[in-house]
């Protein structure tokens, strides 16, 4: 199973009153576990930044100046991540612009249900707790020592041991998923997959004494009982 963990920045709050995306990173899922796959690409906004938002990620005019508009980058981006599940961190924030900036250029939209929004997970598993990405991370002991100012990869890379974290750890499967993957020959394979019964089973700890304590207890449950009916 693959999925991208993705962030953004950008010029300000809001693309419909003239706010860009500057920044995309974006981090390679397989099986719940990085593969070392990164996307990351600084974009031209065509506008200037506004001191507010220079202030959370420090991307200038100069250091913008000389990189690809959105519309260079678009085709680029939507192909690395195709139809698979984008995790973002408040997904209804970087969707909106993403999507803005996609449907401007003429390219497709990206369904909303194809992100998982660790924001609502964090806020659903711990209700009434901080959920920003450096509270998820002081809870899980994640270390986000490099994050003095917002970038969009290392936000993602971040954002990546904490999905991890949320969902139950870095082996979430025990492995079992990718152990069926290398074994099966297709999908309906790995979803049909069974653990199979024990070539030699295994010797049993029960001594003859408490075998025959057990069985005076069954007697005394009378023949209604669960266990006489197992038997």
């Amino acid at each position: 199973m693959r999925e991208i963990v993705l962030d953004t920045e950008t010029t300000g709050f809001e693309p419909t009153e003239g706010d860009r995306i500057v920044e995309i990173g974006a981090v390679e899922l397989f099986n719940h576990m990085p593969t070392g796959r990164t996307y990351h690409q600084y974009i031209n906004p065509g506008r200037s930044m506004p001191k507010a938002a220079f202030e959370v990620h420090g991307l200038g005019d100069d250091f913008l100046r000389d990189k690809p508009a959105f519309r260079e980058i678009g085709q680029a981006f939507l192909d690395f991540v195709g139809t698979d599940k984008m995790v973002i961190h408040n997904a209804s924030f970087d969707m909106k612009f993403l999507n803005f900036e996609l449907s401007t250029i003429g390219l497709p939209v990206l369904p909303f249900g194809q992100a998982i929004d660790t924001l609502l997970i964090a806020r659903k598993k711990f209700p009434g707790s901080p959920a920003s990405l450096d509270a998820l991370c002081r809870r899980f002991g994640v270390d986000n020592s490099g994050r003095e100012k917002h970038g969009a990869l290392l936000d993602s890379e971040i954002l990546a041991e904490v999905y991890l974290e949320l969902i139950g750890g870095r082996q979430p499967d025990f492995g079992l998923s990718s152990l069926v993957e290398k074994t099966s020959n297709s999908a309906n394979d790995q979803a049909e997959w069974r653990p199979k019964p024990r070539p030699v089973p295994l010797a049993t700890r029960l001594t003859e004494a408490e075998a025959a304590a057990h069985a005076v207890f069954v007697e005394k449950l009378g023949a209604s009982a669960t266990w006489a009916k197992r038997q």
